[in-house]
């Protein structure tokens, strides 16, 4: 079976997409042109489609490199079969593959391995086989015996090694085994003695059982971190009998045939007991690592997805500040483009406590630069300055404010991107400008830092960092290309996640543009020295270039489309320069008028190209973040004991878990809504604007728990 069968029947997607698909990217072509500009070669395959198709090509792809590797390696030993190289060119898992090579893994010096040495093979067969033999073991023993094998005692106890390491590296026997183990095992749990869990986070996991398939990804990572800290012992405990039997299915001794029956029963139980369960064991343990992290990974993915997509407050000049008590919090103002205005620090909180000061300061600066928007980090002393800037609300009412998740600021402001941008600032002052700007657009912003400082995942400094970051940048890619970039304002930060740029095309792109000025078209890109027809391919379309010569290139539209859209508005009879909001009529009547199959022949284009024409040509370069609801702009501020029990509020996301998503209602914690009370039909994402019920409130533990209003739906867009 072909990679494109095998994937699109995994998939349930018809083979000559999926092969299309292959095509594509075996040519260099990157996912989000695929995506939007090759639709008819893949039957409009979408952005997750498409990245399913790759991560499952690569994975398919490592498997026949290890296939031909194993093929080699028992070829090289004389060992290879006909009904061996049948078996391991069938397997479709690498688990399975491991199996069928285990008997013949180069493996360290082994009991097995010193008996084989001592020339204990023979007897070792005997054993295996069970042959018709009523002669003493012993006495079959004697023809073994040498100057390392003086008796008959450890002639059989080596002979045994053999049987049980044989036994044990059985693919059979293996694969059962595994198979009752994944049924019937255990993950057993216990805290060490005297280890020290002050804060108590492992206190579930203490005297702890569950079945291994029943665990969920949250709870295997949580025994894997409390073994790491040495806080928890962690085994998974496979019944024995189970292995006993499952062995027995293969390897039958036979004592009314073979008086090495015996043999065979101790060989077994070793087998079980020192090489098979503990064998088993890891391999569980690690499957399910495995699993958990890629569960955990998506989860992450999708949650910087969810905080990438917030729509943005451009039309705003925004003051942002990063929240202290003893060192002050640092302001900083930005105007509506992110360009640095002014910075101040205020001293509102102990140890100085200048509250009435610090007051002063903000409103001086609110009205020095008609500030409408105030963004406040929600680190350390976030609650206590949410308070001091509600009380400048009341008296300038103009103005609004809102809590920014500040997860990676402090990363960004110590990087080197920060001191390239504002090489005379402190770092700290660095700080609230990133928080100001993500307001204004959080993705522009958020590219410039590593996704894994963005904490909006579980356990994600535990999971395989490799395919964290792979994960990651694919998805901050993806979002980059789906939103667009302009060219003569984005950052190399911004550019780098450009398809088919890159960090050092980006940094060529920005000297090309200090040195010459703005792009005054996208044909302009050839330029850039190192930038290629290929590169130019891949990236034309994602580039927007606003009030340029040629306003197509302010459109999602390629410029090797560019015939078809000015061939249509010729149609409709007008020009690439005819201004979107006259053109709409035109072209929806257009459209109506003519069927779209029709008109896509004769312009010689394909159907959804011709819509993506349509489109763009009526809204031009549209945000598909618009569709996203605004984030909640805050007035006034409330605290644990402003809520009563069936208070309903609105809150926004901030993170997704496991059991649930964490909600800012704006009070100092933020409210868990469990998974259980999430209605099924419901798909929730950071950043999402939700309804939710006060359930309970625990002042103690400063903890929140929140339900699902009943016929409440919630004030969602659609992802675009």
């Amino acid at each position: 079976m072909t990679y494109g069968k095998q994937i699109a029947r995994e998939l349930n997607l018809k083979a000559t997409q999926v092969d299309a698909a292959i095509d594509l990217l075996n040519a260099g072509n990157t996912l989000p042109f695929i995506a939007r500009y090759r639709k008819e070669a893949t039957g409009s395959l979408d952005d997750d489609q498409l990245l399913q198709i790759h991560n499952l090509l690569a994975r398919l792809r490592a498997l026949d490199e290890r296939r031909q590797t194993v093929l080699n390696s028992i070829s090289e030993q004389g060992h290879m079969t006909a009904e061996l190289k049948q078996k391991i060119d069938t397997a479709n898992t690498l688990t399975d593959l491991e199996d069928l090579y285990q008997p013949y893994k180069p493996k360290r010096h082994t009991r097995a391995s010193a008996a084989r040495d001592k020339g204990l093979e023979p007897l070792a067969q005997l054993i295996l086989k069970q042959k018709q033999t009523q002669k003493p073991p012993e006495k079959l023993a004697e023809e073994f015996l040498s100057e390392e094998v003086p008796t008959t005692e450890e002639a059989l106890a080596g002979a045994r090694d053999i049987a049980a390491e044989v036994i044990s590296d059985h693919a059979k026997v293996r694969q059962r085994v595994r198979e009752k183990a994944w049924r019937w095992g255990l993950l057993v749990s216990e805290k060490i003695r005297d280890a020290d869990d002050k804060r108590g986070v492992y206190t579930l996991y203490y005297d702890y059982d569950y079945s291994v398939d029943r665990l969920r990804p949250h709870q295997v990572l949580a025994v894997n971190r409390g073994q790491a800290e040495k806080i928890l012992r962690v085994h998974i405990d496979i019944p024995e009998r189970d292995c006993l039997l499952s062995i027995q299915s293969v390897f039958r001794p036979n004592s009314r045939q073979s008086s090495l029956a015996e043999q065979l029963e101790l060989a077994i139980i070793d087998a079980a007991r020192r090489l098979l369960i503990p064998a088993i064991e890891r391999g569980l343990r690690r499957t399910l690592t495995e699993q958990a992290e890629t569960h955990a990974i998506e989860v992450f993915a999708n949650n910087i997805r969810g905080l990438l997509t917030q729509p943005p407050l451009l039309a705003h000049i925004v003051m942002g500040i990063d929240p202290a008590y003893r060192t002050g919090c640092k302001i900083a103002i930005v105007d509506t483009t992110g360009k640095m205005l002014d910075t101040a620090t205020i001293y509102p909180h102990q140890p100085q406590g200048h509250w009435d000061e610090a007051l002063k300061t903000l409103a001086r600066l609110v009205d020095r630069y008609d500030v409408s928007l105030i963004a406040i980090g929600n680190g350390t002393a976030s609650r206590e300055t949410e308070k001091l800037v509600a009380e400048l609300t009341k008296r300038l009412q103009r103005v609004h404010y809102l809590v920014v998740d500040e997860a990676g600021a402090s990363v960004y402001s110590a990087s080197k991107l920060a001191r390239e941008e504002l090489p005379d600032l402190d770092v700290t002052i660095r700080g609230a400008v990133s928080i100001a700007r993500r307001v204004q657009d959080p993705l522009a912003e958020l590219v410039k830092i590593d996704p894994k400082a963005i904490g909006v995942g579980l356990y994600q400094h535990d999971v395989n960092q490799k395919q964290l970051a792979e994960t990651l940048n694919q998805v901050v890619e993806l979002v980059v290309n789906q939103v667009g970039v302009d060219l003569n304002t984005a950052s190399a930060a911004l550019l780098t996640y450009v398809a088919g740029i890159g960090p050092k095309l980006a940094e060529k792109m920005v000297a090309h543009r200090d040195e010459h000025g703005p792009f005054p078209d996208r044909d302009t890109l050839l330029k850039v020295h190192g930038l290629g027809t290929k590169a130019f391919e891949q990236a034309a379309g994602f580039l927007r270039i606003r009030d340029g010569e040629n306003p197509l290139d302010a459109s999602a539209i390629h410029p090797e489309s560019y015939r078809v859209a000015t061939a249509l508005l010729q149609r409709a009879n007008l020009t690439p320069h005819t201004p979107p909001a006259e053109r709409e009529s035109t072209l929806k009547s257009l459209r109506q008028q003519t069927p779209l199959d029709q008109l896509a022949r004769e312009l010689n284009t394909g159907v959804p190209t011709l819509k993506d024409i349509f489109e763009q040509l009526i809204r031009p370069g549209r945000d598909p973040r618009e569709d996203m609801p605004a984030p909640i702009l805050r007035s006034d501020v409330l605290s644990m004991n402003d809520l009563q029990t069936g208070m309903t509020l609105k809150g926004t996301v901030r993170n997704v878990v496991d059991f649930g998503c964490f909600i800012d209602i704006g009070v100092k914690q933020d409210g868990l809504l469990h998974r259980s009370r999430i209605p099924r039909s419901e798909q929730i994402t950071v950043g999402d604007i939700v309804s939710v019920e006060i359930l309970g409130v625990d002042h103690d533990r400063e903890r929140i728990s929140l339900g699902w209003p009943e016929n409440e739906r919630r004030n969602k867009g659609t992802k675009g």
